[in-house]
């Protein structure tokens, strides 16, 4: 039968789904519109398990800050053209909408929510795996002031809790845990699995150099002090200002950290990296 050009643009509306597909269903469902609906909403399941697969490296984090916690979540593409589409662009807004109404600690929330479906469509729309990877919750109460750092890309996040000092002194904190990445609050938070690896890494170092036990000893110990000063927060140098530490700049305004996170997108993510030729006789074969 003759399927009229208003169908298609009606499906195509309702669902965002490509023409030539709206197209196709419609044909298969001889004009009926709704069913030719359900047809791809059924369809972008299969679709959307198809493509899960597929590595997903990109994307964008969304954020919002409530009356009494803070959240960061990280939605994944395989591509930044896909991340800059305005059909995905219009699922992270729903994606913010629904953490600023309800307090999720668990991304298997998100999963479990009216999202899921919603998430399905923008796969069979776009053509990409879609994922909700991450989220961070911060909780705070009325004694705190709560910092939250949104990069202009929107790939680069943090959140972060004081008591004393105010909500300019929690975002500059913010700001900070973004650029230098601390692992711990204080030297005495590392984790002991990452300070034993750094320590075997540096006597390896210090056996290979030859020089005498008593020497390799201080060599490795100023290394290790070194490490624990970079990765960690209080110790490290303050983005705003290198001549104070975060700590100094804490006492300048009577206030202490009381909890940070951080998120960037495709963070641990293994990408596997092709040539162009490499690319080209794949889709040749």
């Amino acid at each position: 039968m003759e399927i009229k050009a208003t169908q298609v643009k009606e499906l195509r509306e309702m669902t965002g789904v490509a023409m030539m597909d709206c197209k196709k269903a419609l044909v298969e469902c001889e004009g009926d519109v709704e069913k030719a609906l359900d047809l791809l909403r059924s369809n972008s399941a299969l679709k959307a398990e198809k493509k899960s697969s597929r590595v997903a490296a990109d994307g964008i984090l969304v954020t919002s800050v409530c009356d009494d916690y803070a959240t960061m979540v990280e939605i994944n593409s395989e591509t930044d053209f896909a991340a800059k589409d305005s059909n995905f662009l219009g699922f992270a807004e729903k994606v913010k909408e629904y953490i600023s109404q309800n307090k999720v600690t668990d991304i298997s929330a998100l999963s479990e929510s009216e999202l899921e479906d919603e998430r399905k469509s923008l796969v069979q729309t776009i053509g990409e795996n879609i994922q909700l990877r991450r989220i961070s919750t911060v909780e705070f109460s009325k004694d705190m002031s709560i910092g939250l750092y949104l990069h202009s890309d929107s790939k680069l996040a943090s959140i972060v809790s004081v008591t004393g000092g105010n909500e300019v002194v929690a975002k500059d904190i913010a700001m900070h845990v973004s650029a230098f990445n601390p692992l711990c609050l204080s030297e005495d938070d590392i984790d002991k699995d990452v300070l034993d690896r750094e320590r075997a890494i540096y006597e390896n170092q210090a056996n290979e150099s030859g020089k005498p036990k008593e020497i390799m000893a201080k060599m490795i110990d100023g290394k290790i002090k070194r490490f624990l000063s970079e990765v960690s927060l209080l110790s490290q140098n303050f983005v705003k200002d290198p001549d104070l530490t975060v700590s100094d700049y804490l006492s300048q305004h009577d206030s202490n950290i009381v909890t940070f996170s951080r998120l960037k997108v495709g963070e641990g993510i293994e990408v596997e990296v092709k040539d162009f030729a490499e690319e080209v006789a794949e889709q040749l074969k």
